[in-house]
């Protein structure tokens, strides 16, 4: 053989996995190739399109992190709501350590928002406390 030519391999699975009232698959088809097929025809829903990432879209999604952390949303896996009042607190304070390290680099717009979440967070922890 020349070394252009290459040696093709078949590999046949020979084990009897199928139960007695299945039938034997056909050659070259198995169930996982069914189930794998199955799957590639039915397309996930499309992804709704993610905000833009700027300032404000990331204050606003620390605030959401503090409110699930303070049991205002419920957890995605268990569905339960669940308090953590310490990470809820970490996560104020990350904000409000923002607000000072950005003090006189916000515009007008982002400096309310700053403002009034951490004002807001701030009585919504009290109220779970």
């Amino acid at each position: 053989m020349s070394e252009n030519e290459e040696k093709g391999f078949v590999f046949k699975d020979r084990r009897k996995i199928f139960s007695e009232s299945e039938k034997e698959p056909e050659v070259g088809e198995s169930k996982q190739g069914k189930v794998q097929e199955e799957a590639e025809k039915k397309e996930p829903p499309p992804r709704p399109p993610l905000p833009e990432v700027n300032f404000s879209t990331f204050i606003v999604s620390l605030s959401t992190e503090v409110l699930f952390h303070l049991g205002e949303f419920p957890h995605p896996v268990s569905g339960e709501k669940e308090k953590d009042l310490p990470l809820a607190k970490h996560a104020i304070d990350t904000l409000a350590m923002l607000k000072e390290k950005t003090q006189g680099n916000l515009n007008e717009e982002e400096q309310k928002l700053m403002e009034g979440m951490l004002y807001d967070l701030r009585m919504a922890f009290i109220r779970a406390s």
